[in-house]
């Protein structure tokens, strides 16, 4: 007898389609084109198939800077930056990114491989096992786990949805590992795709809101306006420079606002920031925390000064100091509100307040321009030298985004490279971390199609090195600058103990980092002199390809902490560092 037993056809793209084949789907279907990870098991096919389906896999060699190139794109664009992670150590360490996203407000997804839940609820000790759900949960605003491949399309639209709505921030999806591989007729599939309808809702302020803070700023004898990333991210430029301008009030930026209105501009406060703290009578505070950077309202802020603080979220007002007027809602709502609030009305601020902020930022601004200019004759080269051969090629820039990282490195570039444009300046933010250098250099280049310079200290070049190797694979038009003084905040640290031992802030002040660019093919220099600072920086810039400058600089240039000394404990031991 014939056997009639038929054996049915094995599963066939493209009529039928895997998890990962509709994650891929789901991201593209709503825009989210330009993903940064690192994969392996389970997720590889996850990037082939966005690639298939069209859109951008920027692999990385490690977790931590494709999350922080995530969390930049993020920033930028103000659509979520998106990390694709393989399951256990691969999602802790693009946990670290997706946390500062958080911590700093930046719209991004994480996206991870896992383990059948099933099998870690019951303790299996299967492949990689861990909770990542529950072990992300504290540090995200939303996470969402898919254990079938139908809940994917609407896990990533909810965490668009809520990545961006309100303070943006992390969100997470745990995608395991049963999901990504179940297989569904295509037909089947395409019924689970959608649209989601207004997927950020700007929220407007109350009337009586907007009429106090009008009213406190329109009757303030020392006004000033502090801008901070916030205000950059939600892209208030026109609705800030009406304001400012039309009531000639005076402004300073926080690090990541700086360009929001020109640093150099004629009202411009940036270098009165300690008069502005001691003197202003209202201080509107825009997208910006009251927190450590600001000494938490107190400390050398005037004791009567009065805050007018525009924020999405609620629970920042009288954070840490009681606040006068607050106004939440969208920024660019509460600021058109404010702005019809005062049409027409004139300010009562002293007219002697704003001449006297001008004249000393101009006698400020001429000692700083002198301190750069001798620092250009110091053998060998200071962070000032460097800084002084620097700035006036980025500012002939003004459109090449600056990264910018480190302790010294980091707070003497904020201080002297003016910034005329929004959003070309990213650093390490609130947090203050270390690790964000080349991820961000590779996020703002791919979000931006611009070009962008990094500025690094040797140490925190260290934290993401050797992911210059990611922004010369895919030939972006970046440059890296290090400043090389061979240590955590310099090189000339001792052991206390007397032994022949590297000190805990030592590294190394013969480092020839440029070689890394010489490994992978890049442009390369090595530079001792500011001249020679300046020639490698302009053609680096102007040739629109990967480049390494690495900046000798003296084993004695820098201190401990940068500018935040005062935040480390007074020691009992003696050191030198």
């Amino acid at each position: 007898m014939a056997n009639t037993t038929s054996t049915p056809a094995a599963p066939h793209f493209p009529e039928q389609v895997t998890g990962m084949y509709i994650l891929a789907e789901a991201l593209h279907r709503l825009g989210l084109n330009d993903v940064y990870g690192l994969v392996g098991i389970p997720v590889t096919e996850v990037a082939y198939a966005m690639q298939k389906v069209g859109m951008n896999y920027y692999g990385f060699r490690f977790e931590q800077q494709a999350g922080m190139a995530a969390a930049t794109h993020g920033y930028l664009t103000r659509q979520p930056g998106v990390l694709l992670t393989v399951s256990s150590l691969g999602f802790l360490n693009g946990l670290t990114a997706t946390t500062n996203a958080t911590v700093n407000c930046y719209p991004m997804i994480q996206i991870s491989g896992a383990s059948d839940p099933t099998m870690v609820d019951m303790d299996m000790g299967t492949y990689e096992q861990l909770d990542q759900l529950n072990a992300a949960r504290p540090y995200v605003k939303a996470a969402f786990r898919c254990s079938h491949a139908k809940d994917i399309p609407s896990a990533v639209a909810r965490a668009y949805r809520a990545a961006v709505s309100g303070r943006p921030g992390g969100v997470y999806i745990d995608m395991a590992t049963p999901a990504l591989a179940e297989i569904m007729n295509r037909e089947d599939a395409e019924k689970l795709f959608y649209t989601p309808v207004d997927i950020y809702t700007p929220v407007a302020p109350n009337n009586e809101a907007v009429k106090r803070a009008a009213d406190l700023l329109l009757n303030a004898k020392h006004p000033a306006i502090l801008l901070g990333k916030g205000a950059a991210y939600a892209q208030v430029d026109d609705n800030i420079k009406e304001l400012i301008e039309t009531y000639n009030i005076p402004y300073l930026a926080m690090s990541m606002a700086k360009g929001l209105m020109p640093d150099n501009g004629p009202l411009s406060a940036l270098s009165c920031r300690s008069t502005i703290m001691e003197q202003a009578d209202v201080v509107m505070v825009v997208g910006a925390r009251i927190n450590w950077m600001l000494q938490f309202g107190r400390g050398k802020w005037n004791p009567n000064v009065k805050f007018v603080q525009l924020d999405v979220q609620p629970t920042e007002i009288d954070r840490n100091v009681p606040i006068a007027a607050p106004v939440i809602g969208d920024l660019n709502l509460s600021l058109e509100a404010i702005l019809s609030e005062m049409k027409g009305k004139k300010m009562a601020a002293d007219p002697a307040w704003l001449t006297s902020l001008q004249a000393e930022s101009k006698e400020k601004n001429a000692k700083f321009e002198t301190r750069l200019k001798d620092a250009l004759t110091a053998t060998p080269m200071t962070h000032w030298s460097a800084i002084a051969a620097i700035k006036p090629v980025l500012e002939s820039n003004p459109d090449v985004i600056l990264i910018n990282e480190g302790a010294n490195t980091l707070d003497d570039t904020r201080d002297s490279v003016d910034m005329a444009l929004p959003r070309h300046r990213v650093d390490c933010a609130s947090w203050s971390i270390m690790g964000m250098g080349i991820g961000s250099t590779i996020g703002a280049a791919v979000a931006t199609g611009k070009s962008v310079v990094a500025v690094e200290g040797d140490s925190a070049f260290g934290f993401s090195g050797m992911d210059f190797a990611t922004i010369c694979r895919y030939k972006l038009p970046c440059t890296v600058v290090i400043f090389n003084n061979g240590g955590i905040y310099n090189g000339i640290g001792v052991d206390p103990s007397g032994k022949d031992e590297p000190a805990p802030t030592t590294l190394d002040i013969n480092a020839r980092y440029e070689k890394i660019g010489e490994a992978f093919g890049s442009a390369n220099y090595y530079v001792s002199t500011p001249e020679e600072l300046t020639a490698a920086l302009k053609e680096s810039i102007a040739s629109k390809k990967p480049s390494i400058i690495n900046v000798q600089l003296a084993a004695d240039s820098g201190k401990e902490s940068g500018h935040i000394g005062y935040l480390n404990p007074t020691p009992l031991i003696e050191y030198t560092v």
